[in-house]
């Protein structure tokens, strides 16, 4: 797999040119590109092939596409890429299954279709947030929000949702955030939502004694910093120095900084969430002694 590759399946499989250039270099880009592993999407805008196929394959089935399918068309990252393309159908329309296909049927109001080719963007959220596991239902929350998407429309699904995985919904809708940078971090902020005693803010500023750095997510009263750490896409080994110099300092001033890899926010949440606990666990402990001796 070539790194440009690499770099946007973890990534969502979006990025921008600059996004992509910083991480893998201009000529793993354009030679990605030539081989047609990454395509062009829209202005400044690459991603992964696919899309296209996704779309010949709603119209053939006379359908729209649906749920991480529309998600991919409306141009949100998610945490992994569909596998079949999701298309919906009304309920009597009959149709063939295939083996990369997921169908799905409802019958749904004009509103809720755009360009004749997709479901609205209300209507992708809530068949998302319904169906995917919590933190690939964050994921798309938050790159909803952070492409654009009106914090309003969130509201209202969470004012409306009924039914079949709707506790899943209002979760996501109380915790979507745009500031999430991506999504790995998405992800990262999932498993951290199951911690009691831990409230993390995605991108907060902290002013240190001599630096101001912004880590992906901060506890302000704790005193945690926890960074999504795609160390392989350093750009370049003095980005890495930066990076290493600024941990050390938030250290020294007196914060915990844990650093996780993304194939284990992926693929070892346990892990992830056992080092959580028992930071929060210390932290809280210290607190207290603290205000004991005050």
């Amino acid at each position: 797999m070539s790194d440009a590759v690499r770099f946007l399946t973890q990534y969502g499989g979006f990025a921008t040119w600059a996004q992509v250039v910083d991480a893998v270099g201009r000529t793993e880009l354009d030679r990605a590109v030539r081989m047609g592993l990454v395509v062009w999407i829209s202005r400044g805008r690459y991603g992964l092939p696919g899309l296209d196929r996704d779309v010949m394959t709603a119209h053939g089935l006379r359908g729209v596409l649906s749920h991480t399918s529309a998600a991919r068309w409306h141009g949100w990252e998610l945490r992994t890429l569909p596998a079949v393309t999701h298309v919906t159908l009304p309920r009597r329309r009959r149709a063939a299954g295939a083996a990369h296909v997921e169908l799905h049927r409802a019958d749904l109001s004009p509103e809720e279709v755009v360009d004749g080719i997709c479901t609205s963007v209300g209507r992708t959220l809530v068949d998302c947030l319904r169906t995917l596991p919590h933190d690939a239902a964050l994921t798309v929350g938050d790159s909803a929000l952070r492409h654009g998407v009106d914090r309003a429309v969130l509201d209202d699904i969470g004012r409306t949702v009924r039914g079949r995985g709707s506790p899943g919904v209002l979760r996501v809708v109380r915790h979507a955030d745009g500031r999430a940078a991506n999504p790995f971090e998405s992800c990262l902020r999932s498993i951290a939502l199951q911690v009691e005693g831990l409230h993390l803010e995605p991108q907060h500023v902290i002013v240190g004694t001599r630096q101001t750095v912004r880590p992906d997510l901060v506890d302000v009263a704790l005193q945690v910093a926890l960074e999504a750490d795609s160390a392989e896409w350093h750009s370049s080994r003095l980005a890495l120095k930066r990076d290493m110099r600024r941990y050390n300092l938030l250290v020294a001033d007196g914060w915990v900084v844990l650093r996780f890899a993304w194939e284990d926010v992926m693929f070892d949440p346990d892990y992830v969430l056992g080092v959580l606990r028992r930071v929060v666990d210390a932290r809280t402990q210290v607190r207290r002694r603290v205000g004991r001796s005050a």
